[in-house]
């Protein structure tokens, strides 16, 4: 039977007030999804651990059934990988956020959400152009604010420095949200360890860090923005370091079948291609009916397709309850309307990466809803965070949920305690 994989990115959330005390996912009008949900089986998953609010790297990791216990090499590493950066161990790779600040104090973690992908490739030549004594920079704007940078020094550097963004502590070697108040300042990085690595490391990250200031200071690209009423991207956040390539064994051996990933930001892509999934990316991320397409077309009895769906986590972080809404409702009629048609010959699971809570605007510890088709008699629920309390599957970890996906293709799912 053909296995479809679907997650959610901060899909789930927390009752709203401006909902009448349900979740945006709760509030959707999702037939589509409700005719899933009524031939599953449902639960809650904890996607990477208890009382950690993972971002989106390590949780697709767990979700795609690869934990760290250690080793993990750093959500820096994995989008460099995704950005086709070149990376060697002893470099050192950390994921980049254009933001705005006046002098050390932080306005804007995303500058306005608005920054184009033309202003971001004009602002990543600018920043090539810093020169620090005893490395070379690489840095590449991904994705609108988004960036990663890596350095290259001729003696090794290490990841044990602590970030400059407040937003994010290190836990483990994975990046964990943490909440923040206005006026948060860019901190200075602080090595973890006495080693040389780790203190010429938050040396470079610190004259990168203030080089930066400067060069965007004087950038064109934030003077027009200026003009148009616009925030500048004035400054570079950086968090996340990764100082060494993971050794993983593949998704196809871990599965024994061929992996496909409909994925779209640099994480995921470097997850897809650090574990030899083959990868199908559209030129227009959010043409989902042509990703629904894209992922009917894919289906095989000897693949799984994996599709990540952004949209839900990008109006969690603002806080936008109604526009999380209907990014559901959007989700369900575009992607989900081809899906659904597929229940005869397919095994679907659905869940989330993690949640992100409106009334937050920020990664939270929830446990997120999962579905998983059965050829046994479901649930009968609507796919909800609610009702995943209620459903028959428990509560699983996330390492444990696709191969729980894999099984029922086959055989009733056994659940999984957390």
């Amino acid at each position: 039977m053909n296995i479809g994989y679907v997650l959610l990115d901060g899909c789930a959330d927390r009752p709203v007030p401006r909902l009448n005390y349900t979740t945006p996912l709760e509030a959707a009008a999702t037939p589509n999804l409700d005719k899933v949900a009524s031939t599953s089986r449902l639960g809650r998953v904890i996607t990477v651990g208890r009382n950690i609010s993972p971002e989106s790297d390590i949780a697709v990791f767990n979700m795609l059934g690869y934990s760290f216990d250690s080793g993990y090499p750093g959500r820096g590493v994995v989008e460099a990988v995704g950005a086709g950066l070149r990376f060697e161990d002893g470099d050192l790779a950390l994921r980049a956020n254009l933001a705005t600040a006046k002098g050390e104090a932080i306005l804007d973690r995303r500058a306005g959400r608005n920054l184009s992908q033309e202003e971001a490739k004009s602002l990543e030549r600018e920043i090539n152009s810093i020169k620090i004594e005893g490395a070379k920079l690489e840095f590449r704007a991904t994705v609108s604010y988004r960036g990663v940078l890596v350095f290259h020094a001729s003696e090794p550097l290490s990841a044990e420095v602590t970030n400059t963004d407040p937003a994010y502590n290190r836990v483990g070697g994975f990046g964990a949200a943490r909440a923040t108040r206005k006026g948060e300042k860019i901190l200075k990085s602080k090595p973890e360890s006495r080693s040389r690595p780790a203190e010429l490391s938050a040396k470079l990250v610190n004259e990168f860090t203030a080089m930066a200031l400067e060069v965007l200071d004087r950038s064109e690209v934030n003077a027009e923005r200026a003009r148009q009423g616009k925030l500048p991207a004035n400054c570079v956040l950086l968090r996340d370091s990764g100082d060494h390539l993971p050794s993983l064994p593949s998704f196809e051996a871990t599965y024994h079948r061929r992996g496909v990933a409909l994925v779209e930001m640099p994480a995921e892509v470097g997850i897809a291609k650090l574990l030899g999934m083959k990868m199908v990316k559209l030129e227009d991320r959010n043409d989902l009916r042509k990703k629904a397409a894209v992922f009917d077309g894919e289906l095989s009895t000897d693949s799984i397709v994996y599709v990540h769906l952004k949209g839900p986590d990008e109006f969690g972080h603002d806080g936008d309850a109604l526009g999380k809404r209907r990014c559901i409702e959007g989700i369900d009629r575009d992607f989900f309307s081809s899906a659904a048609k597929r229940l005869g010959d397919t095994t679907i699971g659905v869940s989330c990466d993690h949640a992100t809570p409106c009334t937050l605007a920020m990664h939270s510890v929830d446990p997120v809803p999962l579905l998983i088709t059965t050829k046994a008699r479901g649930d009968g629920l609507r796919f909800t965070e609610r009702n995943a309390a209620r459903g028959s599957l428990g509560m699983m970890r996330g390492r444990g949920v696709l191969a729980a996906v894999v099984a029922s293709s086959s055989a009733r799912i056994r659940p999984r305690s957390a």
